[in-house]
């Protein structure tokens, strides 16, 4: 293969007499137009010397999947989890109820769906994980690797998570639920026993009281500090165990890669589905459930003009669909090359709106009963909180109240959380694996998972300490959110308006043998990354400090949140800096790093061959036809697809 830059979209990046590269005029970016029209360079060469490295690239065989469908089951267990049951319908209620689906929906078709479409083709087209993906352009390296510190801050808090699911559905089979009565030590509050049968104020309403589930939650199992200006205070014992037992199940599962994710994918996928459709026919039987779900859909359209409402559309949105981590990029990667991903994207997008409607009808009917049991007019007044609040108060306090064995549905409960949790841990923690394997490929899958499960357990321990959840909510903030989103605006910049959305568009006509239409092309270079900026310039006028609750965190703890943005963040500059110290050619090693990396496609050399080959072809097709052409007609032309 030629140079660096050896694709562009009519001008030869070779010619002395035209001096741009990649969207970069005499070391200046242009415009996102000038970015599309000459993003690679004319000359499409091969050589033996290039053949060669391409070989050495892309080293031993890759495990694939099975069977296609294991990749399908693992995306739907990774896009599916608990944001679904009980951050949606949080969101949704906080949001305008039923009116919030109407700009959730659309983020999905104009930026959900196609995000998560480019990742599978960039993880299947060239069948690495995440940080060699998107290394198609060189300084987009940082950024990648900058999102598996934001995975890693995801799944350490996740699995503090799925623990906490873990300790509940154990206590679960006790012969009383204990957290339905107040205990006596609970003497310094008005406690309000979750099951009625334990009230002895003769039925009479109790005002300004807390319920036993609340109390338990608190005082019991994360045993919560006021206040963590003087430390976090030890890890509890038992959440420590349930916290090792989480991330033994994870190992087990990762220990052979997707050979071995793969085959426990089809019950991570389908069991939670179960659950939920038995959970809501339970409620669809109690008093005051339709009321519950009526008030989940109710619309107000007066909140669809305003701003916040779209921005927790989307940061639902990523958070949900698991876009953005580099996660759906590594599952791509173990597939056959010409696996029709562009199915597989609807479907799992498709499935996870359903699965967050599904969770909100199922946990809003059940509190709609628990409303009803209380005698509270207001559903608003027994949603505690969304997250934690809701899954380990408000809803325990729910099942508390079921005259039939309350066990059985807080196991299934409870059950169904875990392997939600478990279905996106395995994914999270699987992307971090196979992006080190991809850097370290000596070393043994199952040594590489057990490394990266040892240190997600010491990591994990800060969580399971009294003042865990504090902590909790700022990473999940600083690194969970705000990082995350932030790294993929730039990754989307830098595929479609750096390496080109032509490029993009003829790697994806190539793989899969199918036309990319104009709905894709507007999409991913104009529409959904307009979108992030002016949703991520949103972000920042409004942006305030977190808080937990109403409390608000220490100015030192709130420091360590924006260190760790900052770690992200930097290693975009990190790498870039990195590859032009090494390099006595300074300036050209700062041009290289935003040309097309001549080792990146795909992994078969036989097929990296015939891709160029396909590339140079169509090169010269669409040279012909836009031979005069200015470069915003050749833009729109290239959108429009005309010159097919």
């Amino acid at each position: 293969m030629g140079k660096q830059g050896s694709y562009n979209m009519g001008f030869d990046a070779s010619n002395e007499d035209i001096k741009t590269v990649n969207g970069i005029s005499n070391g200046v970016s242009s415009s996102p137009t000038n970015m599309m029209a000459i993003n690679v360079s004319d000359k499409a060469s091969t050589n033996n010397h290039d053949e060669i490295n391409h070989d050495l690239e892309h080293g031993p065989e890759r495990a694939t999947w099975g069977h296609g469908l294991e990749f399908l089951m693992s995306c739907i267990s990774l896009s599916v989890g608990l944001g679904n049951i009980w951050r949606f319908p949080f969101t949704c209620y906080e949001n305008g109820g039923g009116a919030f689906l109407i700009p959730y929906i659309i983020v999905l078709i104009l930026i959900g769906k196609p995000i998560y479409y480019y990742e599978m083709v960039l993880g299947q087209f060239v069948s690495k994980a995440s940080v060699k993906a998107t290394s198609v352009i060189p300084a987009l390296k940082g950024i990648a690797i900058g999102q598996q510190l934001g995975v890693l801050c995801i799944v350490t808090y996740y699995t503090s998570l799925i623990a906490l699911t873990l300790f509940y559905m154990i206590k679960s089979f006790s012969e009383t639920l204990p957290w339905s009565f107040c205990w006596d030590k609970w003497t310094d509050v008005i406690c309000i026993p979750a099951d009625p049968k334990f009230q002895t104020n003769d039925g009479e309403k109790v005002v300004n009281g807390t319920s036993s589930s609340e109390l338990y939650f608190i005082r019991e199992v994360i045993k919560e500090k006021n206040d963590i200006s003087d430390g976090l205070g030890f890890p509890d014992w038992q959440l420590t165990i349930y916290l090792l037992l989480a991330w033994i199940v994870i190992y087990l599962i990762i220990i052979k890669g997707v050979k071995s994710s793969g085959k426990v994918s089809y019950f991570l996928a389908c069991f939670p589905y179960v659950v939920l459709i038995i959970l809501l026919i339970r409620a669809s039987t109690l008093n005051g459930t339709w009321d519950g779900i009526r008030y989940f859909i109710t619309p107000d359209f007066k909140r669809l003009i305003e701003p916040q409402v779209w921005y927790a559309a989307t940061t639902q949105l990523f958070f949900s669909l698991s876009v953005g981590q580099g996660t759906i990029i590594m599952f791509a990667s173990f597939n056959r090359f010409d696996h029709n991903i562009h199915r597989d994207a609807m479907i799992v997008t498709t499935m996870d709106t359903f699965t967050s409607l599904l969770g909100g009808f199922t946990i809003f009917g059940i509190l709609g009963n628990l409303a009803y049991s209380i005698g509270e007019e207001d559903i608003g007044n027994v949603i505690k909180s969304g997250g934690s609040g809701l899954a380990f108060i408000s809803y325990p306090e729910a099942i508390s109240k079921f005259k039939f064995v309350p066990q059985l549905f807080a196991v299934l409960f409870f059950f169904m959380l875990f392997t939600l949790g478990v279905g996106s841990a395995v994914g999270l923690q699987s992307a971090i694996v196979a992006n080190l394997m991809d850097f370290f490929p000596k070393i043994k899958q199952w040594m590489m998972a057990l490394i990266c499960c040892l240190i997600g357990f010491v990591i994990g321990l800060l969580y399971v300490t009294p003042g865990g959840q504090w902590i909790l909510n700022l990473v999940d903030h600083f690194g969970g959110t705000f990082l995350i989103f932030t790294l993929a605006i730039f990754q989307i910049v830098g595929i479609f308006w750096v390496y080109g959305i032509e490029n993009f568009c003829w790697d994806v006509e190539f793989m899969l043998n199918r036309k990319v239409t104009k709905f894709w092309r507007f999409s991913w270079f104009i529409v959904t990354p307009v979108l992030l900026i002016i949703i991520f310039i949103y972000f920042l006028i409004k942006t305030e400090n977190p808080t937990y609750g109403a409390r608000e965190y220490p100015v030192t703890v709130l420091a360590t949140g924006w260190i760790i943005f900052g770690v992200g963040m930097f290693q975009i500059l990190l790498w870039i800096s990195w590859s032009i110290i090494r390099d006595p050619n300074k300036c050209e090693a700062f041009k290289s790093l935003f040309r097309q990396n001549s080792e990146w496609g795909p992994k078969s050399p036989k097929v990296f061959k015939e891709w160029k080959t396909y590339k140079s072809e169509r090169l010269e097709k669409r040279r012909a036809k836009s031979n005069g052409d200015s470069k915003i007609k050749k833009c729109l032309n290239i959108l429009l697809d005309k010159y097919e």
